[in-house]
């Protein structure tokens, strides 16, 4: 019996096999690349995709006190932007909604402290969603309903949880997900126009967590 308590409480600590972990962090999404050209009219121009801030929602399950698998859902909304060429001149061309649902397996370090780094690799599979030419553009070449790719890649994921008790915690997160969509502008002045547009992120998140 006098052991009995400090050996549940041992118990309590870190994470165990099938934890649900429950995470919401503020993201910055950081495109990190420029376009091709915009072919076959502007082929020396280039776009860059802008950078975003928004809420993000995570689960992941741990099928073993150390390996986990996260599912990670956020919307944020971005502008391609001309850097070179005719576009550059114009500003925003394009904007558009981005739904990226990303699975990464983890591996959990030091699954019985307090602070936990971890590591992970996955899928990411993004969506486009409201895509449509700003007046700038349209402004230049007439009429110019846009569509964009779904696009799949990988994704490269570090973080640590640092436990605020046994139920709460802080999380800081960063990921590198892969995404090159094509995009197909319709115009009324040039005709239909492709452009490879390398958007690449690095997203940087930082919230908080819970046990459920």
């Amino acid at each position: 019996m006098i052991n009995a308590a400090p050996a549940a409480a041992k118990e309590g600590e870190g994470l165990k096999k099938h934890d649900v972990l429950l995470r919401v962090r503020g993201i910055w999404v950081s495109p990190n690349g420029t376009s091709d050209g915009i072919v076959p009219a502007l082929p020396a121009d280039r776009l860059r995709i802008t950078d975003s801030f928004a809420p993000e929602i995570d689960v992941t399950w741990m099928a073993t006190k150390n390996i986990g698998f996260e599912l990670i859902a956020a919307t944020t909304r971005h502008s391609a932007r001309g850097t070179a060429g005719v576009t550059a001149g114009l500003g925003n061309v394009v904007d558009t909604w981005v739904l990226p649902p990303t699975v990464t397996a983890q591996y959990h370090f030091n699954s019985d402290g307090k602070v936990r780094p971890y590591m992970g690799a996955g899928l990411n599979y993004t969506v486009f969603w409201n895509a449509k030419a700003t007046p700038a553009l349209t402004g230049a070449v007439g009429a110019t309903p846009v569509h964009i790719n779904d696009s799949v890649g990988y994704a490269l994921q570090g973080g640590v949880d640092i436990d605020l008790n046994r139920k709460f915690f802080l999380n800081i997160d960063a990921k590198y997900i892969d995404m090159n969509p094509r995009a197909t502008l319709y115009t009324t002045a040039l005709g239909t126009q492709t452009v490879r547009l390398r958007i690449n992120p690095i997203i940087v998140g930082v919230g908080f967590g819970i046990r459920l």
